[in-house]
């Protein structure tokens, strides 16, 4: 079972990277450093987008307007953080 769990804080811990990289390439596209008509970026772009945007749709839509400023990653990165804790503290030593 601890097998598990540790698979489980593995694929959270990569979650957030992925969430990390997903803000930092819009900002890149945002300030035209990149160019998304480049086929690596553009997949690169719709794999991030496709995989963290289920998780910050209901995050945005509960946000109110902070006027351009996307703070949805940081809140669902803490999220994760705190789930991670507590599958650390409470649930990975009870279990056998």
């Amino acid at each position: 079972m601890r097998a598990i769990l540790d698979i489980v804080l593995l694929v959270l811990q990569m979650y957030i990277w992925l969430l990390i990289a997903s803000a930092v390439l819009s900002w890149l596209i945002a300030f035209n450093v990149v160019n998304t008509r480049n086929q690596v970026v553009a997949m690169v772009a719709d794999f991030l987008y496709r995989i963290t945007e289920p998780a910050l749709r209901p995050i945005r839509q509960m946000m109110p307007n902070l006027g351009g400023i996307d703070v949805s990653p940081v809140i669902l990165i803490l999220l994760v953080l705190l789930l991670q804790n507590v599958i650390i503290r409470y649930i990975y030593p009870n279990v056998f």
